[in-house]
């Protein structure tokens, strides 16, 4: 089988990507690289070139002085259909089967092409309007554009793959797709784990079980909960169970001095040795992955805390309640939930050695069962295969 990658960025070139598209570049890489080792042939179509035009200049400016307004080039009809004409003339020559997409449905919404078209992606863009900060105040030209891409591109395709029920679900409502035209495959996580349930044991007993340690992930203090985390770190330590919290990708925004129970690291560069090392080591300390977001798809931090035997505690937003299952390798909770909810079940589990390796175990067990890439990478081609025999 030969697969035709349809990407707007360099996939199969890590040194290539921006701090920016990284999340997304690494999927892509993780999935190409797992259907290689599955002896797929994969024929990469990207980099597409991204020719802005004058008219796309104009209409940014406009809104950006003017209007006071975002507005995206990608959802510019203009540019999509160049990015789907520069894809169309790269498959003319091609004997590829399929074409699968990885990112998000702008290269391919209005490609034609003789293959089967399939989507595989963490969201419809439509459901991130007013849902992250980047989407909230948009043009109505971006938002009519997107509705209007997405229907097209979703109908082109003969197969969708959401990593969630939520983003599945929105696919169905806002567009009207037939539930037998989606599937559901959760990401992996984008670090390699070649742990054994032997070293989960070992690196879960090593851990002394004070202090407490919390463990947060994410490039938008904001959007991820940061200072929900902070507060939950700080009651915790006020109700007598000594607690630390490591941010990692992002300054903590607090109204006060950072405590000594905070630690910050900025960034780590995970494509380099040293980088990989200490974010291991930062996740094989970790008690939990803490991340209270307030808008979310299916990040894949949560895999890589589980690979770990690291349980992820989170909010029922989004695709989450995809990834975390209850008392299997975290908990979720409502948006609206108060401090002491999260803080009640963390004293909770700490003060029960055996409910805490329980859960840690159960961790291992999801990221070994559903949430890394060999599985969704095997399940997506068995899908894959279905629509060409």
């Amino acid at each position: 089988m030969k697969i035709a990658y349809a990407t707007i960025n360099d996939i199969s070139n890590p040194s290539s990507w921006s701090k920016d598209i990284q999340g997304i570049c690494a999927a892509g890489y993780n999935i190409s690289q797992h259907l290689t080792d599955e002896s797929v042939e994969i024929d990469y179509l990207g980099p597409l070139n991204k020719n802005f035009t004058a008219l796309t200049k104009l209409k940014w400016s406009f809104y950006h002085y003017i209007s006071k307004k975002d507005y995206y080039r990608w959802a510019e009809p203009l540019i999509v259909k160049n990015y789907a004409h520069q894809l169309h003339k790269k498959l003319k020559n091609s004997d590829s089967n399929i074409v699968l997409c990885p990112e998000n449905i702008v290269p391919i919404t209005y490609l034609e092409c003789k293959q089967p078209i399939v989507l595989w992606t963490d969201a419809t863009l439509s459901s991130l309007i007013n849902f992250y900060r980047h989407m909230e105040n948009l043009c109505q030209e971006n938002i009519r554009n997107i509705h209007s891409m997405e229907a097209e591109a979703l109908n082109r395709c003969k197969l969708i793959i959401y990593t969630s029920d939520w983003a599945a679900k929105q696919a169905m409502k806002t567009y009207n797709i037939a539930a037998n035209k989606i599937q559901v495959v959760p990401y992996g996580a984008n670090l390699i784990c070649n742990r054994n349930i032997e070293d989960i044991k070992n690196i879960i007993q090593s851990k002394p079980n004070t202090p407490c340690k919390l463990l947060f992930i994410g490039v938008d203090w904001i959007r991820k909960g940061g200072s929900i985390a902070f507060h939950i770190t700080k009651e915790l330590n006020n109700l007598g169970l000594k607690t630390e919290l490591t941010i990692v990708g992002c300054k903590p925004q607090i109204n006060e001095s950072l405590p000594q129970f905070v630690k910050y690291i900025e960034f780590i560069d995970k494509s380099k040795k040293a980088g990989l090392e200490k974010i291991n080591q930062l996740f094989a300390e970790a008690h939990f992955l803490i991340l209270p977001t307030i808008a979310d798809c299916t990040p894949h931090v949560v895999a890589e805390a589980n690979s770990f035997g690291v349980p992820a505690i989170s909010t029922n937003v989004g695709g989450l309640a995809t990834l975390i299952h209850d008392d299997l390798n975290g908990k979720i909770f409502p948006l609206d939930a108060n401090i002491s909810a999260y803080c009640n079940y963390i004293i909770t589990m700490m003060s029960n050695d055996h409910d805490y390796y329980q859960l840690a175990f159960s961790s291992f067990y999801e990221y070994q069962n559903r949430l890394n890439w060999n599985v969704a990478v095997q399940k997506t081609k068995k899908l894959i295969k279905d629509l060409i025999v």
